[in-house]
C-alpha cells in the first residue's frame, strides 16, 4: 500500500505550480499526485491530469466513482465534450474513454465515491446560474448533493475584499484554487493550491484580490 498526505487527520497545504509532471500508464497523460491511499494505479487518489493534445486512454470502468473537473482545454469522450468549467462525476460503473484532442488540465478525485445508487453528474460554470450567498460578496454554484450521501461539492467565488466569517468544517473541507488567491490566518494560498482541513478545524478566509474555488465538504467522518 502506497500513501500520499493519507491521515485526514492533519490539515495539508499542496501548492501544484512547484509540482513536477510525472507520467501515467496513459502515454502522453501526466499527473500531480496530492493524495493516495492504497495501491499505487487503483488506490483512492486525487491528481491534477494533464493529456497532451491528441492523447487518449482505451474505454475503462471506475470502480467507486470518478469527480473531473476541467480546469484548461477540452475534455471529450463517447458521451460528449467538456470545456473548461465543466464538472463530471461519474458514478460507479461508469465506462467511457477520455481522449483530448488539443490538450487538457484536470482535477481529478478517484475511488471516492462508492455506491451504484448515484446519479452522474455534469455541471457547465460557463452557463450555469450562480447564487448570491452570505456574506455580500460571495457567489456559491452547487455541483453535487445527494440524499444518502454525505458529501457535498460546489463552486464559489469570492470578490475582492470578501472575508468569510470564522466558521468549523464538521467532516472536514477541501478546496482547490482555480482562480485568484485565496487567505487565512496561516496562509496564503494561490492559483493551483490545494488545502485540506480536518473534521472540526475552523478557518476565517478571505480574498484581497477574488478567487473561484471547487470545495468539498463532508468527506471525512471515517477517514
Amino acid at each position: 500500500m502506497l500513501e500520499l498526505n493519507a491521515d485526514f487527520s492533519r490539515p495539508v497545504v499542496v501548492r501544484t505550480a512547484a509540482m513536477e509532471w510525472r507520467s501515467s500508464p496513459g502515454a502522453g497523460v501526466w499527473r500531480k499526485r496530492l493524495e493516495l491511499r492504497g495501491a499505487a494505479e487503483s488506490g483512492r487518489v486525487t491528481s491534477i491530469v494533464r493529456y497532451d493534445a491528441g492523447s487518449r486512454f482505451p474505454p475503462h470502468e471506475h470502480p467507486e466513482g470518478e469527480e473531473i473537473l476541467v480546469l484548461e482545454g477540452i475534455l471529450a469522450d463517447e458521451h460528449g465534450s467538456y470545456p473548461a468549467g465543466t464538472y463530471l462525476l461519474n458514478p460507479e460503473g461508469f465506462r467511457h474513454a477520455p481522449r483530448s484532442d488539443q490538450g487538457c488540465v484536470l482535477f481529478v478525485k478517484l475511488r471516492q465515491y462508492p455506491g451504484s445508487d448515484r446519479s452522474h453528474c455534469e455541471v457547465d460554470s460557463n452557463s450555469a446560474t450562480w447564487q448570491q450567498s452570505e456574506p455580500p460578496g460571495r457567489e456559491v454554484l452547487p455541483l453535487y448533493d445527494e440524499h444518502g450521501h454525505r458529501e457535498s461539492m460546489r463552486l464559489v467565488r469570492l470578490a475582492p475584499g470578501t472575508r468569510v466569517p470564522e466558521h468549523d468544517h464538521p467532516g472536514g473541507e477541501e478546496i482547490y484554487v482555480m482562480a485568484g488567491s485565496l487567505a487565512d490566518g496561516q496562509g496564503t494560498y494561490e492559483q493551483g493550491t490545494w488545502l485540506r482541513f480536518p473534521d472540526g478545524s475552523r478557518h476565517q478566509p478571505f480574498s484581497d484580490e477574488g478567487c473561484t474555488l471547487y470545495v468539498k465538504t463532508g468527506h471525512l467522518w471515517d477517514l
